[in-house]
């Protein structure tokens, strides 16, 4: 699992920093790491439904991996 600044979560899994909403809580905030800020969602990485958007990002995480 790769490590961008200092941050290495699996896709899927929770983020610490999501509150019970899943709205980050460090948004806006300086403490927001780079990686998450420059995430731009859109339609067809969102779907209609959080199942779907977790599904992108899985697909997108496997398809961007380091080679082994």
């Amino acid at each position: 699992m790769p490590v961008i600044n200092g941050i290495s979560k699996p896709a899927g899994v929770r983020c610490v920093q999501l509150d019970e909403q899943d709205r980050c809580k460090l948004f806006g905030r300086p403490e927001r790491p780079a990686v998450c800020g420059s995430l731009k969602p859109d339609p067809d990485m969102c779907g209609s439904s959080r199942e779907q958007a977790m599904r992108w990002l899985g697909a997108t995480e496997a398809l961007t991996a380091p080679a082994c």
